[in-house]
Protein backbone atom coordinates (compact mmCIF):
# COMPACT_ATOMS: atom_id res chain seq x y z
CA UNK A 1 0.00 0.00 0.00
CA UNK A 2 1.38 3.39 -1.04
CA UNK A 3 2.00 5.88 1.77
CA UNK A 4 -0.03 9.02 0.98
CA UNK A 5 2.33 11.88 1.70
CA UNK A 6 -0.21 14.44 0.49
CA UNK A 7 -2.12 13.76 3.73
CA UNK A 8 0.77 13.55 6.18
CA UNK A 9 2.97 16.33 4.70
CA UNK A 10 0.77 18.37 2.33
CA UNK A 11 3.48 20.99 1.68
CA UNK A 12 6.08 18.47 0.52
CA UNK A 13 7.37 19.17 -2.99
CA UNK A 14 10.41 16.88 -3.33
CA UNK A 15 11.11 13.36 -2.02
CA UNK A 16 12.97 10.17 -2.85
CA UNK A 17 11.20 6.83 -2.97
CA UNK A 18 11.14 3.44 -4.70
CA UNK A 19 9.01 2.10 -7.54
CA UNK A 20 7.06 -0.92 -6.27
CA UNK A 21 5.28 -1.82 -9.52
CA UNK A 22 5.24 -0.72 -13.14
CA UNK A 23 3.12 -1.63 -16.15
CA UNK A 24 2.32 -0.75 -19.75
CA UNK A 25 -1.31 -0.50 -20.84
CA UNK A 26 -2.41 0.33 -24.40
CA UNK A 27 0.82 2.15 -25.12
CA UNK A 28 0.80 4.15 -21.86
CA UNK A 29 3.14 3.68 -18.91
CA UNK A 30 2.29 3.55 -15.20
CA UNK A 31 4.30 3.22 -11.99
CA UNK A 32 3.35 2.69 -8.37
CA UNK A 33 5.47 4.33 -5.69
CA UNK A 34 6.31 3.35 -2.14
CA UNK A 35 5.43 6.89 -1.03
CA UNK A 36 3.70 9.57 -3.09
CA UNK A 37 2.75 13.21 -2.69
CA UNK A 38 0.96 13.15 -6.04
CA UNK A 39 -2.76 13.50 -5.35
CA UNK A 40 -4.94 11.33 -7.67
CA UNK A 41 -8.06 12.54 -9.49
CA UNK A 42 -11.11 12.42 -7.25
CA UNK A 43 -13.71 14.31 -5.25
CA UNK A 44 -14.02 17.05 -7.87
CA UNK A 45 -10.29 17.83 -7.60
CA UNK A 46 -7.86 17.17 -10.50
CA UNK A 47 -4.65 15.24 -9.92
CA UNK A 48 -1.22 16.65 -9.22
CA UNK A 49 1.53 16.66 -11.83
CA UNK A 50 5.30 16.91 -11.73
CA UNK A 51 8.19 14.57 -12.49
CA UNK A 52 9.50 11.17 -11.42
CA UNK A 53 13.25 10.88 -12.04
CA UNK A 54 12.88 13.82 -14.45
CA UNK A 55 10.10 12.05 -16.40
CA UNK A 56 6.85 13.97 -16.68
CA UNK A 57 3.83 12.73 -14.70
CA UNK A 58 0.81 12.96 -17.03
CA UNK A 59 -1.95 11.63 -14.80
CA UNK A 60 -2.51 10.10 -11.36
CA UNK A 61 -5.38 7.66 -10.84
CA UNK A 62 -6.76 5.63 -7.96
CA UNK A 63 -7.72 2.07 -8.93
CA UNK A 64 -8.93 -0.46 -6.33
CA UNK A 65 -7.11 1.43 -3.60
CA UNK A 66 -3.84 1.63 -5.56
CA UNK A 67 -2.32 4.89 -6.80
CA UNK A 68 -0.93 4.68 -10.32
CA UNK A 69 1.18 7.43 -11.89
CA UNK A 70 1.03 7.71 -15.68
CA UNK A 71 4.43 8.77 -16.99
CA UNK A 72 5.83 9.56 -20.44
CA UNK A 73 8.15 6.55 -20.19
CA UNK A 74 9.21 4.08 -17.52
CA UNK A 75 12.19 5.11 -15.35
CA UNK A 76 15.25 2.87 -15.64
CA UNK A 77 16.07 3.02 -11.91
CA UNK A 78 14.14 1.52 -9.02
CA UNK A 79 14.97 4.39 -6.68
CA UNK A 80 13.58 7.66 -8.01
CA UNK A 81 13.55 11.36 -7.14
CA UNK A 82 10.11 12.95 -7.35
CA UNK A 83 9.17 16.58 -7.74
CA UNK A 84 5.69 18.03 -7.41
CA UNK A 85 4.32 20.93 -9.46
CA UNK A 86 3.67 23.09 -6.39
CA UNK A 87 2.00 25.95 -8.23
CA UNK A 88 -0.68 23.56 -9.52
CA UNK A 89 -1.05 21.85 -6.12
CA UNK A 90 -1.38 25.11 -4.19
CA UNK A 91 -3.92 26.38 -6.71
CA UNK A 92 -6.01 23.25 -6.14
CA UNK A 93 -5.66 23.65 -2.37
CA UNK A 94 -6.85 27.27 -2.57
CA UNK A 95 -9.84 26.39 -4.76
CA UNK A 96 -10.87 23.33 -2.72
CA UNK A 97 -10.57 25.02 0.66
CA UNK A 98 -12.38 28.03 -0.80
CA UNK A 99 -15.16 25.73 -1.96
CA UNK A 100 -15.64 24.33 1.56
CA UNK A 101 -15.84 27.84 2.99
CA UNK A 102 -18.19 29.04 0.23
CA UNK A 103 -20.44 26.01 0.68
CA UNK A 104 -20.61 26.62 4.44
CA UNK A 105 -21.63 30.25 3.91
CA UNK A 106 -24.27 29.26 1.32
CA UNK A 107 -25.73 26.84 3.86
CA UNK A 108 -25.73 29.51 6.56
CA UNK A 109 -27.14 32.40 4.53
CA UNK A 110 -29.38 30.57 2.03
CA UNK A 111 -30.08 27.29 3.79
CA UNK A 112 -28.80 25.70 0.57
CA UNK A 113 -26.56 22.64 0.75
CA UNK A 114 -23.87 21.99 -1.87
CA UNK A 115 -24.65 18.93 -3.97
CA UNK A 116 -21.63 18.93 -6.29
CA UNK A 117 -18.26 20.62 -6.84
CA UNK A 118 -16.16 20.92 -9.99
CA UNK A 119 -12.66 22.35 -10.18
CA UNK A 120 -11.92 23.35 -13.77
CA UNK A 121 -8.83 24.91 -15.32
CA UNK A 122 -10.38 28.39 -15.56
CA UNK A 123 -12.82 28.50 -12.63
CA UNK A 124 -14.57 26.32 -10.06
CA UNK A 125 -18.30 25.74 -9.53
CA UNK A 126 -20.64 24.45 -6.85
CA UNK A 127 -24.26 23.42 -7.34
CA UNK A 128 -26.40 24.39 -4.34
CA UNK A 129 -29.94 23.13 -3.81
CA UNK A 130 -31.87 26.37 -4.27
CA UNK A 131 -33.61 27.61 -7.40
CA UNK A 132 -32.72 31.31 -7.30
CA UNK A 133 -30.05 33.68 -5.97
CA UNK A 134 -30.58 37.44 -6.03
CA UNK A 135 -27.68 39.84 -6.75
CA UNK A 136 -27.91 41.03 -3.16
CA UNK A 137 -27.64 37.47 -1.84
CA UNK A 138 -24.63 36.68 -4.04
CA UNK A 139 -22.95 39.87 -2.84
CA UNK A 140 -23.67 38.98 0.80
CA UNK A 141 -22.25 35.48 0.28
CA UNK A 142 -19.07 36.92 -1.22
CA UNK A 143 -18.62 39.44 1.60
CA UNK A 144 -19.16 36.85 4.31
CA UNK A 145 -16.87 34.24 2.80
CA UNK A 146 -14.06 36.79 2.47
CA UNK A 147 -14.67 37.93 6.04
CA UNK A 148 -14.02 34.35 7.15
CA UNK A 149 -10.83 34.33 5.09
CA UNK A 150 -9.61 37.46 6.89
CA UNK A 151 -10.37 35.74 10.22
CA UNK A 152 -7.64 33.25 9.27
CA UNK A 153 -9.38 30.27 10.83
CA UNK A 154 -7.43 27.02 11.04
CA UNK A 155 -8.21 24.16 8.66
CA UNK A 156 -7.43 20.70 10.05
CA UNK A 157 -7.82 17.26 8.56
CA UNK A 158 -7.82 13.92 10.37
CA UNK A 159 -9.16 10.38 10.07
CA UNK A 160 -11.93 9.01 12.27
CA UNK A 161 -13.73 5.74 12.71
CA UNK A 162 -17.35 5.17 11.81
CA UNK A 163 -18.18 5.15 15.53
CA UNK A 164 -16.54 8.53 16.11
CA UNK A 165 -18.78 10.11 13.46
CA UNK A 166 -21.66 10.16 15.96
CA UNK A 167 -19.92 12.99 17.85
CA UNK A 168 -19.12 15.11 14.78
CA UNK A 169 -21.77 17.49 13.31
CA UNK A 170 -21.03 16.67 9.66
CA UNK A 171 -22.59 18.68 6.85
CA UNK A 172 -23.29 15.45 4.97
CA UNK A 173 -23.00 11.78 5.90
CA UNK A 174 -20.08 10.20 3.99
CA UNK A 175 -20.67 7.24 1.68
CA UNK A 176 -17.58 5.37 2.91
CA UNK A 177 -17.45 3.51 6.23
CA UNK A 178 -13.65 3.16 6.53
CA UNK A 179 -10.71 5.58 6.38
CA UNK A 180 -13.08 8.51 6.87
CA UNK A 181 -11.19 11.78 6.59
CA UNK A 182 -12.64 14.91 8.13
CA UNK A 183 -11.73 18.44 7.04
CA UNK A 184 -12.56 20.89 9.83
CA UNK A 185 -12.67 24.65 9.37
CA UNK A 186 -12.44 26.11 12.87
CA UNK A 187 -15.84 27.32 14.03
CA UNK A 188 -17.37 26.87 10.55
CA UNK A 189 -17.96 23.25 9.55
CA UNK A 190 -16.93 19.60 9.60
CA UNK A 191 -16.90 17.90 6.20
CA UNK A 192 -15.87 14.43 5.04
CA UNK A 193 -13.35 15.03 2.26
CA UNK A 194 -10.32 13.34 0.69
CA UNK A 195 -8.88 16.42 -1.02
CA UNK A 196 -5.87 18.61 -0.26
CA UNK A 197 -6.36 21.84 1.67
CA UNK A 198 -4.48 24.87 2.98
CA UNK A 199 -3.75 25.12 6.71
CA UNK A 200 -5.48 28.47 7.36
CA UNK A 201 -8.36 30.25 5.62
CA UNK A 202 -6.02 33.20 5.11
CA UNK A 203 -4.05 31.09 2.60
CA UNK A 204 -7.12 31.04 0.33
CA UNK A 205 -6.31 34.69 -0.31
CA UNK A 206 -9.72 35.82 -1.54
CA UNK A 207 -12.84 34.45 -3.19
CA UNK A 208 -14.61 36.13 -6.09
CA UNK A 209 -18.12 34.93 -7.01
CA UNK A 210 -18.31 35.49 -10.74
CA UNK A 211 -21.94 34.62 -11.46
CA UNK A 212 -24.66 32.06 -10.88
CA UNK A 213 -26.93 30.20 -13.30
CA UNK A 214 -29.77 27.71 -13.11
CA UNK A 215 -28.63 24.12 -13.59
CA UNK A 216 -31.07 21.18 -13.35
CA UNK A 217 -33.25 22.86 -10.75
CA UNK A 218 -30.30 24.09 -8.68
CA UNK A 219 -28.12 27.19 -8.61
CA UNK A 220 -24.60 26.83 -9.99
CA UNK A 221 -22.16 29.40 -8.58
CA UNK A 222 -18.99 30.13 -10.56
CA UNK A 223 -16.07 31.36 -8.46
CA UNK A 224 -12.30 31.82 -8.31
CA UNK A 225 -9.99 31.77 -5.31
CA UNK A 226 -6.53 33.05 -4.50
CA UNK A 227 -4.11 33.47 -7.37
CA UNK A 228 -6.88 32.77 -9.91
CA UNK A 229 -8.98 35.61 -8.50
CA UNK A 230 -5.99 37.97 -8.53
CA UNK A 231 -5.18 37.03 -12.13
CA UNK A 232 -8.81 37.64 -13.09
CA UNK A 233 -8.72 41.03 -11.37
CA UNK A 234 -5.49 41.99 -13.13
CA UNK A 235 -6.93 41.01 -16.50
CA UNK A 236 -10.01 43.10 -15.79
CA UNK A 237 -7.85 46.11 -14.91
CA UNK A 238 -5.81 45.63 -18.10
CA UNK A 239 -9.00 45.63 -20.19
CA UNK A 240 -10.28 48.73 -18.37
CA UNK A 241 -6.99 50.52 -19.03
CA UNK A 242 -7.19 49.70 -22.75
CA UNK A 243 -10.79 50.96 -22.91
CA UNK A 244 -9.86 54.08 -20.93
CA UNK A 245 -7.15 54.87 -23.45
CA UNK A 246 -9.42 54.24 -26.45
CA UNK A 247 -12.22 56.41 -25.05
CA UNK A 248 -9.78 58.95 -23.59
CA UNK A 249 -11.47 58.88 -20.19
CA UNK A 250 -11.02 57.55 -16.66
CA UNK A 251 -12.11 54.06 -15.61
CA UNK A 252 -15.15 55.29 -13.70
CA UNK A 253 -16.47 57.10 -16.77
CA UNK A 254 -16.05 54.23 -19.25
CA UNK A 255 -19.67 53.05 -19.06
CA UNK A 256 -20.98 56.56 -19.66
CA UNK A 257 -18.66 57.03 -22.62
CA UNK A 258 -19.57 53.61 -23.99
CA UNK A 259 -23.29 54.35 -23.77
CA UNK A 260 -22.70 57.61 -25.66
CA UNK A 261 -20.62 55.81 -28.29
CA UNK A 262 -23.31 53.12 -28.62
CA UNK A 263 -25.99 55.76 -29.22
CA UNK A 264 -23.81 57.51 -31.81
CA UNK A 265 -23.18 54.14 -33.49
CA UNK A 266 -26.93 53.44 -33.70
CA UNK A 267 -27.55 56.86 -35.27
CA UNK A 268 -24.76 56.35 -37.82
CA UNK A 269 -26.05 52.87 -38.62
CA UNK A 270 -29.55 54.23 -39.21
CA UNK A 271 -28.16 56.91 -41.50
CA UNK A 272 -26.06 54.36 -43.37
CA UNK A 273 -29.03 52.05 -43.86
CA UNK A 274 -31.07 54.96 -45.21
CA UNK A 275 -28.28 55.88 -47.64
CA UNK A 276 -27.89 52.23 -48.68
CA UNK A 277 -31.62 52.03 -49.36
CA UNK A 278 -31.51 55.20 -51.47
CA UNK A 279 -28.44 53.92 -53.30
CA UNK A 280 -30.15 50.58 -53.93
CA UNK A 281 -33.12 52.39 -55.49
CA UNK A 282 -30.81 54.28 -57.87
CA UNK A 283 -28.95 51.07 -58.72
CA UNK A 284 -32.22 49.23 -59.30
CA UNK A 285 -33.32 51.87 -61.82
CA UNK A 286 -29.97 51.58 -63.59
CA UNK A 287 -30.20 47.77 -63.70
CA UNK A 288 -33.77 47.88 -65.04
CA UNK A 289 -32.55 49.85 -68.05
CA UNK A 290 -30.46 46.82 -69.10
CA UNK A 291 -33.24 44.21 -68.91
CA UNK A 292 -33.26 41.74 -71.81
CA UNK A 293 -36.77 40.40 -72.29
CA UNK A 294 -37.79 39.28 -68.80
CA UNK A 295 -34.21 38.67 -67.58
CA UNK A 296 -32.18 41.04 -65.42
CA UNK A 297 -28.61 39.82 -65.05
CA UNK A 298 -25.71 41.69 -63.48
CA UNK A 299 -22.31 40.93 -61.97
CA UNK A 300 -21.14 43.09 -59.02
CA UNK A 301 -17.47 43.48 -58.11
CA UNK A 302 -17.54 44.99 -54.63
CA UNK A 303 -20.95 44.28 -53.09
CA UNK A 304 -21.30 41.75 -50.28
CA UNK A 305 -23.60 38.84 -50.97
CA UNK A 306 -26.00 40.14 -48.33
CA UNK A 307 -26.39 43.35 -50.33
CA UNK A 308 -26.89 41.31 -53.51
CA UNK A 309 -29.63 39.28 -51.83
CA UNK A 310 -31.36 42.47 -50.69
CA UNK A 311 -31.20 43.86 -54.24
CA UNK A 312 -32.67 40.65 -55.67
CA UNK A 313 -35.49 40.75 -53.11
CA UNK A 314 -36.28 44.38 -53.97
CA UNK A 315 -36.31 43.75 -57.72
CA UNK A 316 -38.48 40.61 -57.58
CA UNK A 317 -40.92 42.26 -55.19
CA UNK A 318 -41.50 45.22 -57.54
CA UNK A 319 -41.10 43.64 -60.99
CA UNK A 320 -42.10 40.48 -62.87
CA UNK A 321 -38.55 39.52 -63.79
CA UNK A 322 -36.11 36.64 -63.61
CA UNK A 323 -33.25 38.14 -61.61
CA UNK A 324 -29.71 36.73 -61.83
CA UNK A 325 -27.24 38.62 -59.64
CA UNK A 326 -23.70 37.67 -58.61
CA UNK A 327 -20.75 39.18 -56.76
CA UNK A 328 -17.06 38.43 -57.18
CA UNK A 329 -16.42 39.79 -53.68
CA UNK A 330 -17.82 36.54 -52.23
CA UNK A 331 -17.96 34.38 -55.40
CA UNK A 332 -21.69 33.85 -54.87
CA UNK A 333 -24.79 34.08 -57.04
CA UNK A 334 -28.57 34.26 -56.62
CA UNK A 335 -31.38 33.42 -59.04
CA UNK A 336 -34.90 34.56 -58.12
CA UNK A 337 -38.35 35.62 -59.32
CA UNK A 338 -41.76 36.31 -57.80
CA UNK A 339 -43.52 33.28 -59.25
CA UNK A 340 -44.35 34.80 -62.63
CA UNK A 341 -41.44 33.11 -64.47
CA UNK A 342 -41.40 29.52 -65.71
CA UNK A 343 -38.04 28.72 -64.14
CA UNK A 344 -37.51 26.37 -61.21
CA UNK A 345 -34.50 28.08 -59.65
CA UNK A 346 -33.45 25.29 -57.29
CA UNK A 347 -33.80 22.61 -59.98
CA UNK A 348 -31.75 24.68 -62.43
CA UNK A 349 -28.93 25.04 -59.95
CA UNK A 350 -29.03 21.34 -59.09
CA UNK A 351 -28.73 20.36 -62.75
CA UNK A 352 -25.94 22.81 -63.69
CA UNK A 353 -23.78 23.70 -60.67
CA UNK A 354 -21.67 20.54 -60.76
CA UNK A 355 -20.06 21.41 -64.09
CA UNK A 356 -18.72 24.65 -62.54
CA UNK A 357 -17.70 23.29 -59.08
CA UNK A 358 -20.52 25.28 -57.51
CA UNK A 359 -22.46 24.27 -54.41
CA UNK A 360 -25.91 25.48 -53.44
CA UNK A 361 -29.62 25.07 -53.98
CA UNK A 362 -32.99 26.51 -53.14
CA UNK A 363 -36.70 26.57 -53.97
CA UNK A 364 -38.60 27.11 -57.21
CA UNK A 365 -38.57 30.90 -56.73
CA UNK A 366 -35.13 31.44 -55.20
CA UNK A 367 -31.75 29.68 -55.18
CA UNK A 368 -28.21 30.65 -54.35
CA UNK A 369 -24.76 29.13 -54.76
CA UNK A 370 -21.06 29.61 -53.99
CA UNK A 371 -18.03 28.88 -56.15
CA UNK A 372 -14.40 28.11 -55.29
CA UNK A 373 -13.04 30.72 -57.71
CA UNK A 374 -13.93 33.89 -59.59
CA UNK A 375 -13.44 32.05 -62.88
CA UNK A 376 -15.98 29.34 -62.00
CA UNK A 377 -18.51 31.98 -60.94
CA UNK A 378 -18.07 33.99 -64.15
CA UNK A 379 -18.39 30.89 -66.33
CA UNK A 380 -21.62 29.81 -64.64
CA UNK A 381 -23.04 33.35 -64.69
CA UNK A 382 -22.38 33.76 -68.43
CA UNK A 383 -23.80 30.31 -69.23
CA UNK A 384 -26.96 30.90 -67.19
CA UNK A 385 -27.46 34.43 -68.57
CA UNK A 386 -27.12 33.21 -72.15
CA UNK A 387 -29.51 30.32 -71.55
CA UNK A 388 -32.21 32.49 -69.95
CA UNK A 389 -32.00 35.32 -72.51
CA UNK A 390 -32.35 32.85 -75.37
CA UNK A 391 -35.55 31.35 -73.96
Amino acid sequence: MTTKLYYTTPNLTEWDTHITQSMERDGTFFVMLEETAFYPNGGGQPCDTGTIQGIRVLDVVLEDGDIWHQVERLPEEGKVACQLDWERRFDHMQQHSGQHLLSAVCLELLGARTESFHLGQEYATIDVNCSDITPAQLSAIEQEVNHQIYSNRSIKSYFVTHEQLKDIPLVKTPKVTENIRIVEIEGIEYNACGGTHVAQTGEIGMIKCLKWEKQKGMARIHFKCGARALQDFNEGVRILDVLSAKFNTGRKDILTRFEKWEQEHKQLRAQMELLQEENASYQAKELLSAVQGHVLAHMFEQKSFQEVQQMAAKLTAEHDLLVLLATTADNKIILAHNGTQAVACGAFFKENLGAFQGKGGGSNQSAQAAFPSREDLLSFFETAQRQFVQR
